[in-house]
């Protein structure tokens, strides 16, 4: 069922795509970028203004918002295929699970958002991987190939959207095989194992890129980690700058080749000890860049400079405060969304306890402050 904007768009001079791209780049725009990261899966039932409209995901609430568009374009760059997702057992108030990477995961039975008590891997030494690489990380998978000609047609040179390319993840989607703890364990006791996997993600996603660099007009690239907390890093230093950043590199350099010269990592918590490597490599804008695990947005714009572009940074915790604290933090951004490469949006999904009044107040006063003058 097609879904009716509930707010008419930002008025502009600009396309997106032009918008998207001035802005990142530090150039002059009729207006910022208007657009969100999304919302919890709660939001979708307990926001009246979602439930009486019908709006039952992050797509739909894009449209229902009538934000700007980007596009973006992605492959087959990891396990193929997935383990089989099943319920192994259930308690009176959970239900112990296999998700689609093997592990054995504790979950609540009545579905409310939360990290899973994650309890076993299907890897835990090096004849594990081998035996799971063999099986479902075949470079050679015919899932692996793409139909050019569509994804041609579909985004063609001419539309009015930043389209992506998406360069997948290095180490999180290894964490997630191997669970927090176990890539802890790992990285020390089977040292090479873990690069081996590493090197796995890589050449899976340079074999996605090859076949489609230079055949799309990419805007941007973009990335998925999610591998720092509120206290770092959940690897050591010295294992990402030595193991990790090679492979960046790797992949950057195929990015420039072709005129890509934005790219983001989604990485949540505090990204600041990763962030010489990510800069090193090409990787130049956080997302969606959680300032309670860091610091403000202008506290790292004055340290790195136009070297770095943000994406997010709206705290989420002063959204559920109110009006007042919610014009008082936008006001404390206002000097970033001046200087550029910043397009501002709440540090995460939006939580269920943000009032759904506050918050079409927050993208009424964004439009008023950074829209069109």
């Amino acid at each position: 069922m097609p879904v009716t904007p509930c707010r008419p768009k930002w008025k502009g001079t600009m396309t997106d795509r032009e918008r998207f791209n001035a802005q990142m780049h530090y150039r002059p725009v009729d207006r910022c970028f208007n657009m969100e990261f999304g919302y919890w899966e709660e939001n979708f039932r307990e926001w009246d203004l979602f439930v009486k409209n019908g709006i039952r995901n992050n797509w739909e609430a894009d449209v229902f918002f009538n934000f700007d568009r980007l596009g973006g374009v992605g492959g087959h760059t990891w396990m193929h295929p997935a383990f089989e997702s099943k319920v192994i057992r259930e308690t009176e108030t959970s239900k112990i699970i296999q998700n689609g990477d093997g592990l054995l995961a504790e979950v609540p039975k009545d579905g409310h958002d939360t990290i899973p008590h994650y309890l076993k891997s299907a890897i835990t030494t090096p004849d594990d991987w081998g035996r799971v690489k063999e099986e479902r990380f075949r470079r050679d998978d015919p899932v692996r190939r793409l139909d050019v000609a569509a994804l041609q047609k579909a985004h063609p040179p001419t539309r009015d959207y930043a389209l992506g390319v998406h360069c997948g993840s290095m180490i999180g989607v290894i964490r997630n095989l191997l669970t927090f703890e176990g890539l802890a364990y790992a990285t020390y006791d089977y040292p090479d194992m873990v690069e081996d996997m590493v090197e796995t993600a890589c050449v899976l996603v340079e074999d996605f890129l090859d076949q489609v660099l230079g055949q799309l007009d990419f805007d941007y690239a973009s990335g998925w980690e999610d591998i720092c907390f509120k206290n770092g890093p959940i690897i050591s230093l010295d294992f990402f700058t030595r193991v990790i950043v090679p492979r960046y590199r790797r992949i950057g350099r195929r990015l420039r080749a072709h005129g890509i010269d934005l790219w983001y990592t989604d990485c949540d918590g505090d990204v600041r000890p990763l962030l010489p490597g990510f800069l090193d490599a090409g990787i130049n804008c956080l997302f969606p860049y959680e300032v309670n695990s860091c610091v403000h947005v202008t506290e790292l714009f004055r340290e790195y400079g136009k070297d770095l572009r943000i994406m997010g940074g709206v705290d989420k915790m002063e959204l559920a405060r109110g009006p007042a604290a919610i014009k008082a933090y936008l006001e404390s951004l206002a000097p970033a969304v001046e200087r550029g490469g910043y397009i501002p949006f709440c540090d995460h999904r939006c939580p269920p306890n943000v009032k759904p009044a506050d918050y079409l107040y927050y993208l009424d006063l964004k439009e008023r402050m950074f829209g069109l003058k």
